[in-house]
């Protein structure tokens, strides 16, 4: 007995100091809902699935189930990164145990193109090989291990060739996916023949496996009429709809697309969730059976893209303050094999070389270079952050070569009256804004008073040194191709007063689904739980953008907004000349669950539950369609000059790190966050979206090192090989919080302001403090080289050559 008390004593203990570190130490669940209990945009709220991703009841592709006799499919993968195919031997792989079907190019009944923007991406192999991983054929057996196990039977005879893997030397040959383009405004050259003082430099920037928790998965069935039904992990179920039809030879109306939601998406999903839905439909056709395809970890990562690298170079005129006048910067963007998305992610990164500071006369040319590994793809910022990352550099070395903290020089060089318009042509609209959140992180983050002491403690430690950087972000919102910012929705209202809504966005966790929800709900003065969103379908909201650029709640929003102002109006209408009383027309408003009009003595009120049911005896419809296409954006690309977005969002952040010069191992010991989000729809999501976004940009920036051999086969192709953040890398001091009373400027969803993607690259804080750090090795007079991912490698690199000038 005494034995049971002291366990019972020691699990009372250890539950206790749990309880106190998670309320202490870690970030907490928000669900903070408003007295009211009314959760409407606005106001904070947790995810709409958030019970069943932790229960685990939050249903994925992997646990649709299919019928016994579905199959299975496994792809044969290239071994080498460039050849010709000879000849393909698959007899034995045929005759295998459980091999149904097995399918290569010349099995393709349509089109065996499958390039989302231009052609250049081939289903399957026919004689050149492009990359290591590319798909040669497909095997459909009645289980995974019988189609795995049968891959391995098949014979390749290759041709292997030399592999281009230098995406600098390729733009120097002029081998590019797609040409060249320039932006630019002013004399830069004449800037840069009279200029006071000329800095330069060159950085090269590591890309980012995706790493998405739910890797490319789909199952289809054959319906009748020769269609298809794809359940899918899938940001763009359009253009899956688009490509898979196309594969087939048949209507896009024989194609349904379902995504519920997805295990992570980060913009892997984009465009190459697609070939994985052709090949299974492919089978599903064929066999007449359901078929389910999803790619195992290692080969998800070689036969998938990645976040472009970049190679980048600058040379700025500056004055004597360190104030640029013009300069000209060049990005390389290292593409892959075909285009891809990569025209227009070279061009964003064109868009943010200036990031939050004014070039003056200045030319921006973006290059993109053809090499021979996986098509490189979308990935948050898509090419933003590798944009900024060069012009952060210039600040640091800067700050160097005229003696000056980084963050004066920064402030100097903001978007400022006089100095407003980009380098692409767009005024900078609220510009102010950027001064006064970096002035308030600055002020509230105590900057100057731990510069000093970091400055002093550097002095008395000659082997561990700090370092500080406070580092700003202006990212442009909108799809740079114009005809994609554009939404719809579906919204049905049952006759108990219950509502779905449907739209074009999909649900990778972001939480664009209960932002949705939380905007019909506030649109209709109901409770949220009255609201509920149904699957992505193809069938229900045609020609879909994909869920990317920031961009899913603002279009998606407006467009279920859209749906339900014109619901509600019909409703006003209605009841105004439905109700005996005789309601006020123009007065009427819904809240709390209830139809109101007039106001004081004369006011009138009517249950929703009354309003609707009396509305469809009536015979009024109760469903209605939205849509939204985002108003003032052009860019003509033929002189590199428009307004290619319609606002810019904000932010800042502050990294304090320390350096063991010797080994190169560091760790972040503080962050400070200061990000505007406009009118926020959701505090609560928006603040994990901020999080997020900050800890992915760091390990992008830090320990997420992609690497092939010299043949260019990826060797980084597993968690053993490959390291994302952890929840040890989590900053100890971590605070994170919203600019309040900023409402956008412009007329966007509620005055609020995209939060996807502009948080990641407060990341770029880290690096540029690691680069702090070392510096002051040469007492801040030389500003350290550091490539990225900054491992502990490159930091100890790094310090060593810093250690050698100085001798």
């Amino acid at each position: 007995m005494r034995t049971l008390t002291k366990l019972d004593s020691d699990s009372s203990r250890a539950r206790r100091e749990l309880h106190d570190y998670i309320q202490g130490a870690s970030p907490l669940a928000r669900h903070t809902v408003d007295s009211n209990g009314q959760c409407h945009a606005g106001a904070s709220s947790f995810h709409e699935s958030a019970e069943k991703h932790v229960t685990g009841k939050a249903a994925y592709v992997d646990d649709i189930k299919t019928p016994t006799d579905a199959l299975h499919v496994a792809l044969g993968l290239s071994p080498v990164a460039h050849g010709v195919l000879t000849k393909l031997e698959l007899d034995k792989v045929k005759k295998a145990p459980g091999v149904i079907d097995v399918i290569t190019f010349h099995d393709v009944p349509g089109h065996t193109d499958i390039g989302p923007v231009f052609p250049g991406d081939p289903l399957f192999v026919d004689q050149e090989i492009s990359y290591a991983g590319q798909c040669i054929f497909a095997v459909a057996a009645t289980s995974l291990q019988a189609a795995r196990r049968a891959v391995t039977l098949a014979k390749l005879h290759i041709d292997e060739q030399p592999a281009s893997l230098d995406p600098v030397a390729a733009a120097e040959r002029k081998e590019v996916v797609r040409p060249t383009h320039v932006q630019q405004r002013g004399d830069w050259q004449e800037v840069l023949r009279t200029a006071e003082q000329i800095i330069e430099g060159e950085l090269f920037i590591g890309g980012q496996e995706h790493f998405y928790l739910e890797g490319q998965a789909c199952i289809v069935l054959p319906t009748e009429d020769e269609g298809v039904m794809v359940y899918t992990s899938n940001q763009h179920p359009s253009e899956t709809q688009k490509l898979v039809a196309e594969v087939l030879g048949i209507p896009f109306h024989a194609v349904t697309v379902e995504v519920r939601r997805m295990g992570g998406g980060f913009g892997g999903k984009e465009t190459q969730a697609s070939p994985w839905a052709c090949i299974a439909a492919l089978i599903a056709r064929r066999t007449g059976r359901a078929t389910r395809l999803r790619l195992p970890r290692s080969e998800d990562m070689r036969a998938t893209g990645k976040r472009h690298p970049f190679h980048n170079r600058y040379q700025l005129a500056i004055d004597t303050k360190g104030v640029i006048q013009g300069g000209d910067i060049t990005v390389i963007g290292d593409c892959g094999y075909s285009p891809d998305l990569s025209d227009a992610i070279v061009d964003r990164a064109m868009f943010h070389a200036d990031n939050a500071y004014s070039l003056g006369s200045a030319r921006v040319t973006g290059h993109r270079a053809k090499t021979h590994t996986a098509s490189n793809t979308a990935f948050r910022g898509f090419g933003g952050p590798q944009g900024m990352m060069i012009i952060e550099a210039a600040m640091d070395d800067i700050a160097r070569q005229i003696g000056e903290d980084p963050l004066t020089v920064r402030k100097r060089n903001f978007y400022r009256d006089g100095r407003d318009v980009t380098h692409y042509g767009q005024r900078v609209d609220q510009r102010q804004l950027l001064h006064t959140l970096v002035e308030t992180l600055e002020s509230d983050s105590d900057y100057w008073a731990r510069r000093k002491a970091i400055i002093q403690y550097n002095a008395n430690s000659p082997i561990i040194k700090k370092g500080l950087a406070l580092t700003p972000v202006k990212f442009g919102i909108s799809f740079t191709a114009k005809h994609l910012n554009q939404a719809g929705a579906l919204l049905h209202v049952y006759t108990d007063g219950s509502i779905m809504i449907n739209h074009g966005g999909t649900e990778m966790g972001q939480g664009l689904h209960t932002k949705v929800c939380q905007v019909v709900a506030r649109e209709l003065g109901l409770d949220l739980n009255s609201v509920r969103i149904s699957a992505t379908r193809t069938d229900k909201i045609p020609n879909t953008s994909p869920t990317a650029a920031s961009s899913g709640a603002d279009l998606n929003g407006m467009a279920a907004r859209d749906a339900a102002r014109k619901l509600r109006e019909r409703l006003f209408d209605f009841a105004a000349k439905h109700f005996a009383q005789g309601l006020d027309r123009e007065g009427m408003r819904l809240e709390g669950g209830m139809l109101i009009a007039g106001i004081g003595e004369s006011e009138q009120r009517i249950s929703w539950g009354e309003l609707v049911q009396t509305a469809y005896l009536n015979r009024i419809s109760l469903s209605e369609k939205g849509f939204y296409a985002t108003p003032l954006i052009h860019y003509d690309r033929s002189i590199g000059q428009g307004r290619p977005f319609y606002y810019y969002a904000f932010g800042a952040a502050i990294a304090e790190v320390s350096v063991d010069t010797l080994s190169g191992e560091y760790q972040v010991d503080q962050v400070d966050i200061l990000h505007d989000v406009g009118d926020s729809l959701n505090p609560a999501i928006d603040i994990g979206q901020v999080e997020g976004g900050f800890i992915q940009g760091m390990g992008w920036l830090t320990s997420e090192e992609l690497r092939w051999n010299d043949n260019g086969v990826l060797i980084s192709d597993g968690p053993a090989t490959y390291k994302i953040p952890t929840f040890g890398d989590l900053p100890p001091i971590f605070n994170v919080a919203l600019l309040e009373g900023h409402p956008n400027s412009m007329a966007s969803l509620y005055r609020s302001k995209a939060v996807g993607e502009p948080p990641f690259m407060l990341g770029i804080c880290v690096w540029s403090a690691l680069r702090d750090a070392l510096a002051s090795l040469t007492n801040y007079q030389t500003s350290p080289h550091l490539d990225t991912p900054a491992t502990p490698e490159r930091v100890m690199l790094a310090a060593n050559a810093l250690r050698e000038k100085a001798l």
